[in-house]
């Protein structure tokens, strides 16, 4: 059964920072590429910062290059997201995702999501 346990979120003042965390467990953690995304209200769902298998390549938004870091622990199963400079446009749930692709089939996975809110 595959399960996410996604902490860190929470509130924030403008220019702090956060760490959020999504440990999994039921797949090969190992095999797939990890993503966080994120949905204000009334946005549409959007793609944060991607990890690939072996952590060898990061991507990240525009909007969060140079503030936000992905990193993961294979070891642990675990898939991290370091936040700075927060700003109150970064407010949204935060999921946590797991994608393979093998072949023509893509297997994917979500977190249940964390609330991050930047306000003062």
């Amino acid at each position: 059964q595959v399960q996410f346990v996604e902490s860190g979120g929470g509130l924030v003042q403008p220019g702090g920072s956060l760490t959020l965390s999504c440990a999994a467990s039921g797949f090969t953690f190992a095999i797939y590429t990890m993503s966080w995304y994120r949905q204000a209200p009334g946005k549409e769902r959007e793609l944060v910062a991607t990890i690939t298998s072996t952590a060898g390549s990061t991507n990240y938004a525009d909007s969060v290059k140079g503030r936000f870091t992905i990193s993961r622990d294979n070891a642990k199963n675990t898939v991290y997201l370091q936040m700075n400079s927060l700003k109150p446009e970064d407010t949204a749930v935060y999921y946590c995702n797991a994608r393979l692709d093998i072949a023509a089939t893509i297997i994917t996975y979500w977190g249940q999501g964390t609330q991050v809110t930047v306000s003062s």
